[in-house]
């Protein structure tokens, strides 16, 4: 006679159904994006492509701290898009002028978390940011190494790495668990 799980099993069972419910609701989405119609047929052969997909295709799950402050989220996306228009402006200034870019260089830079999740989304939106974009992330140390144009000395670099360290203090402000917070204020 076998015995059923203990409510400590159903409860992480549960919880990492919970958290595989987005990525395969998107998997799902996205197989009914290719076939280009919502029936029946689509939605059942998504959820059973999704589902094969996600155990053969095994990832660790995200943790998420389960923390939003709206506020630094907004905070957040007002100073992104400035930074990206303020960037844009400064790279087309430098592709225009009679000199070019003369000079770029490769900084790493140490994050202060180690959050897997934070790390991706400070890498994303520096990639997006102009002027810079990353070339490696070293997971097991939490470090990025970016280019970047237009750096010509020290000061420039040290420069670029507080702007990256910003990015992460507030991508941490808006979504980042509360060690996460108070490892940035430190």
């Amino acid at each position: 006679m076998t015995e059923l799980p203990g409510p400590e099993v159903r409860k992480r069972i549960r919880w990492r159904v919970w958290q595989q419910l987005p990525l395969l609701v998107a998997l799902v989405v996205l197989w009914m994006l290719l076939w280009g119609t919502v029936s029946w047929i689509s939605v059942l052969s998504g959820i059973l492509v999704a589902v094969v997909v996600t155990r053969v295709f095994y990832l660790p799950p995200v943790e998420l701290s389960g923390r939003l402050n709206p506020f630094w989220l907004i905070v957040f996306l007002g100073r992104f898009f400035f930074d990206v228009v303020v960037a844009s402006f400064q790279v087309a200034g430098q592709a225009f002028r009679p000199r070019g870019v003369r000079s770029s260089a490769v900084i790493a830079v140490d994050l202060v978390t180690a959050s897997d999740f934070i790390t991706t989304l400070t890498a994303i939106a520096i990639s997006l940011i102009p002027g810079s974009l990353v070339l490696e992330v070293d997971r097991d140390r939490s470090i990025l190494y970016l280019h970047a144009i237009g750096v010509e000395d020290l000061e420039e670099a040290d420069q670029v790495r507080r702007k990256v360290l910003s990015v992460e203090r507030a991508i941490v402000r808006a979504i980042g668990s509360a060690d996460d917070v108070e490892r940035t204020r430190a």
